[in-house]
């Protein structure tokens, strides 16, 4: 089935999004995965990797609602980049929590998907709101694949409950030589995440702040295999 990008619909975070490569069975609707970009970026980045992913999924790639100062793009909440680091206000990162827990079911519904498979995956920022959105409304995410992020305290202080966390599949990745969230935030996600009941799964690669070959192949047959079973 050939890639349709389709015409993005009029919705509360502006997104752009990608048909299902393969119809999914009589009377079924397909799943979705919701792709969120980090900061300074927008919904073209992560975009670029729809082609590689599970051709089951509706694909839709959202852009976050503030704009971030440095850069002009978009960001989730608001960040600086200094000589000495960056420095984040997380204070606003529960209205874009808030912005995507409405746009999930919102997107599925739009584009007639099965709103018991909402996928979520993020790179950065974008994995940070994919883990706080996780943590706090698992009811709306059957899964998520939080690429090279950190864990926002606020995101961890206000999770659900571990019965509401049960059995929900989590595969997050990290760069052993990342220079802009090192490798010591990838490894807090997982000792966190370890410990609530969680279907969670860990790996480190040797790849700076990126998207390296391996992790997306991983990345794509993990959520292959999690779909497999899922439908």
């Amino acid at each position: 089935m050939s890639v349709e990008i389709l015409t993005p619909k009029p919705l509360s975070l502006k997104h752009l999004v990608q048909g299902a490569r393969q119809a999914p069975s009589a009377g079924e609707r397909p799943p979705l995965l919701v792709l969120l970009h980090g900061v300074g970026s927008n919904e073209y980045d992560l975009f670029g990797l729809a082609s590689y992913l599970d051709p089951r999924f509706v694909i839709v790639s959202a852009r976050g609602p503030l704009v971030h100062a440095q850069s002009g793009g978009a960001a989730w909440y608001p960040v600086t980049f200094t000589p000495t680091g960056l420095t984040a206000d997380e204070s606003f990162a529960v209205g874009s929590r808030d912005s995507i827990a409405a746009f999930l079911p919102e997107a599925a519904e739009a584009y007639g998907a099965d709103p018991s498979q909402i996928w979520l995956t993020g790179f950065s920022q974008g994995a940070a709101m994919t883990i706080y959105t996780l943590l706090t409304h698992p009811d709306l995410v059957a899964g998520a694949v939080p690429m090279s992020g950190r864990l926002i305290p606020a995101a961890w202080e206000n999770r659900a409950d571990d019965d509401a966390l049960r059995g929900k599949p989590v595969f997050s990745v990290h760069g052993l030589y990342d220079q802009v969230l090192p490798i010591s935030s990838g490894r807090e996600i997982r000792d966190r995440l370890q410990s609530v009941p969680l279907d969670y799964t860990y790996r480190e690669y040797p790849m700076g702040h990126e998207v390296s070959n391996a992790s997306l192949s991983d990345i794509t047959g993990w959520l292959s295999a999690k779909l497999d079973a899922a439908l």
